[in-house]
């Protein structure tokens, strides 16, 4: 499909975006996107919360401006009561800054899980060591294997460990996610998976930490993400403190994440420690880590990398190449 045949705004629904995922280069895109937020032509600001009437739920809007590609826009991820299951979505708009015309509406749920999991990927990649032998994954849900999909390439990884309580119960969803990597091996047990792990990426939904004193035997690169149970964390706040530290974003995730945040309440831990963030990294501004101690990264996920994929996406549905 060419731009000069489209009716704009297009509208990608789900299926559509999941048939183009494979054709994106999501960590290009996102590297790309920080680049330009180190060199001031992209805007990141805060996201904002929006409550409906009643107590029937609310919205979050996530936005973000990208100078270099002449284009801004939000995803809104409404949160939706119901007798039942409650209603969780998310889409975003893609607007253009040459003639404030919107471009897309996209489903945005299958690309904030790959973007998520490219944020990581970009922090590995700058973050772990050069001969990081030994990678770990906990959780093998949708997120999990987005993670897999895209750390696999970062390194000659001797092993992929993969470990998730469900994966002991579910021989098809063991299978699934064996046939993603063929270093891939399941692990029935968290200590097994970890054990020796270079790189250690937590991708769960847990609000209490994953990991425990003594579980890792050695300084590892620790990924963790956000979900939306108030103060979640995947590590114990006390880690905090005796890690190197980075997270995506600086003036926005220590006062958002749980563990950063706990930290600093109970363990005295100042944001000011963080080394670095993404902008940093790929710009190579950042300090990298020690070596003698664990590094630790932490992402809640940003507006402006829902505006980056979903620009990927644009590029790719229009049939133009990403400059």
């Amino acid at each position: 499909m060419s731009s000069t045949d489209t009716v704009f705004p297009l509208i990608v629904q789900q299926d559509a975006v999941r048939k183009a995922l494979p054709h994106l280069d999501v960590r290009g895109a996102l590297t790309r996107m920080f680049l330009s937020l180190a060199n001031d032509s992209a805007v990141q600001p805060p996201q904002t919360f929006t409550p409906f009437p009643q107590g029937v739920g609310d919205f979050i809007t996530y936005l973000g401006v990208m100078a270099d590609a002449k284009v801004f826009g939000a995803k809104m991820s409404p949160y939706i009561v119901t007798d039942a299951k409650p209603v969780i979505t998310a889409w975003t708009a893609l607007m253009s800054m040459e003639t404030g015309q919107p471009l897309m509406w996209c489903d945005a749920g299958l690309l904030t899980i790959e973007r998520t999991a490219g944020a990581t990927a970009l922090a590995v990649e700058h973050l772990a060591s050069p001969d990081a032998r030994r990678l770990a994954i906990v959780g093998a849900g949708a997120v999990g294997q987005a993670h897999l999909r895209q750390l696999a390439p970062l390194r000659a990884w001797d092993s992929i460990n993969v470990f998730s309580p469900e994966l002991a119960r579910n021989e098809a969803k063991r299978a699934e996610v064996g046939a993603l990597h063929e270093r891939v091996r399941i692990c029935t047990q968290l200590d097994e998976c970890v054990r020796d792990a270079d790189v250690v990426a937590l991708c769960t939904s847990s609000g209490t930490p994953v990991l425990s004193d003594n579980l890792l035997t050695k300084p590892a690169l620790i990924t963790s993400i956000s979900t939306n149970i108030a103060n979640a964390h995947e590590i114990p706040p006390a880690w905090i403190q005796d890690m190197d530290v980075y997270c995506d974003y600086r003036r926005t995730t220590p006062a958002s994440a749980g563990e950063m945040k706990l930290a600093a309440q109970l363990h005295d831990w100042s944001p000011e420690s963080v080394l670095g963030d993404l902008p940093e990294l790929v710009s190579g501004s950042a300090r990298k880590p020690s070596g003698r101690r664990h590094v630790f990264f932490r992402s809640i996920g940003l507006g402006l990398e829902d505006v980056a994929i979903a620009y990927a996406l644009f590029r790719h549905a229009t049939g133009q190449p990403i400059d």
